[in-house]
């Protein structure tokens, strides 16, 4: 027997081969083909790693659970050879300031409308569509908390999720000096450029953007919106209110328990007979949902108010309950993985474009591992990081095959 455990599985231990597995028709394009759309922000002169492999690598390691730029490095330097040149290594390894330089200096938001468009090719579609089927898109908002702007302000993003796949469609940062506002109609050009076409969409955003800019824009692109009026546009919330919501019958009602509470749910809506009978452009169906919840035998109850601009033979009641509900996805399904799972509050990043950057990657790893129907992304990240093999073939494979 051997004299120590190192010894013992170094005679056990396979011998690495370092022969390149020649790269297939198939696997020409997918992530690497998609990548190849995001312009290289170094000078040409003395470039010795591919833009495409760097940003492949970073994919790829977020989505085996890295949460820093030098996790992405380490993930990389893990691999052997041949996985390696899978991803375009062929002149050795990048240093971790190789690595962070390039993806402090990206532009984060055509690396965001190129990895949604690379998701979207790979999401299946569905097998029946219902007769009201809408795309329905949740925007919302984030401050990456660890973050740090070169002035010392927060970094705050605003993004646009389908709902119905779990893809972030788009990415934009908001502007230091602003707030979303502004940044809802860059947002807006950046689904399209993933999208196409943007006619029949449905946007759903908190009460921050019930603004009639963004109405305006909404309708110009064939698109509608649904939005929750708040105190912030007092007119607008006092005629909401005034409406006879007494004599309006119930459209839909929902029960829902778990976490040791009840909750009802009871959604009204009333059609808006005359354009512009209320302040707010577009507007068909002014709509109360009434929320009562009972937890440890204390209930209280909320009610909110909202409008949609698509009219009731379009949007019943049953519906708007689901779509309402839907917004919450974005807070749910990604900004609350993006804390728990990659610990996005803790990374204290403050250079260059490196929030955003990372952001996207993150966005990406929780999408792909939707498309995937993975129930648990913290569980489907560490089954990506232990076979590193299967991640890159199915990454670089142009064929939308899972893991």
């Amino acid at each position: 027997m051997a004299s120590s455990l190192i010894s013992a599985l170094a005679v056990t231990a396979p011998t690495p081969t370092t022969q390149t597995v020649p790269v297939t028709d198939g696997e020409r394009g997918g992530l690497l083909h998609a990548l190849a759309a995001v312009p290289d922000p170094r000078d040409p002169r003395g470039v010795r790693y591919p833009l495409t492999a760097l940003l492949a690598v970073a994919v790829c390691a977020v989505l085996g659970g890295a949460s820093s730029f030098a996790a992405i490095t380490d993930w990389l330097h893990d691999l052997d050879e041949q996985a390696k040149a899978r991803l375009g290594f062929t002149r050795g390894s990048p240093v971790g300031t190789t690595v962070w330089r390039l993806l402090t200096r990206l532009d984060a938001e055509l690396l965001s409308t190129a990895l949604a468009a690379w998701l979207r090719t790979r999401t299946r579609p569905a097998p029946a569509t219902p007769r009201r089927y809408r795309t329905v898109v949740a925007v919302d908002g984030k401050t990456l908390r660890g973050a740090r702007r070169p002035g010392g302000g927060q970094m705050h993003l605003l993004s646009a999720l389908d709902t119905s796949t779990g893809v972030v469609l788009a990415q934009v940062t908001v502007d230091a000096k602003s707030n979303e506002i502004p940044a809802f109609a860059p947002l807006l050009d950046a689904v399209t450029a993933v999208l196409g076409d943007l006619t029949g969409v449905l946007f759903v955003a908190d009460a921050l953007h019930t603004q009639t800019s963004h109405a305006r824009e909404i309708n110009t692109r064939g698109a509608h919106l649904l939005v929750q009026v708040k105190a912030n546009q007092p007119t607008l919330h006092n005629q909401l209110k005034r409406l006879p919501w007494a004599q309006i019958p119930v459209g839909n009602r929902t029960r829902d328990t778990g976490h040791g509470r009840r909750e009802t749910r009871t959604v009204k809506a009333v059609t808006l007979h005359t354009p512009g009978g209320i302040s707010f452009p577009y507007a068909q169906q002014a709509i109360r949902i009434t929320r009562t919840r009972t937890t440890n035998g204390k209930t209280s109850r909320e009610t909110a108010y909202l409008t949609i601009s698509l009219a009731a033979g379009h949007a019943q009641p049953r519906d708007l309950q689901d779509w309402i509900r839907r917004h919450w996805h974005i807070e749910n399904r990604v900004h609350h993985v993006r804390d728990v799972t990659f610990r996005e509050d803790l990374h204290q990043a403050r250079t260059g474009t490196g929030p955003a950057v990372i952001a996207t990657l993150r966005n990406t790893a929780i999408g792909y591992h939707r498309t995937n129907d993975a129930p648990n992304i913290a569980r489907a990240t560490r089954h990506a990081n232990r076979r590193s093999h299967d991640l890159i073939n199915a990454v670089t494979s142009s064929y939308p095959t899972t893991q």
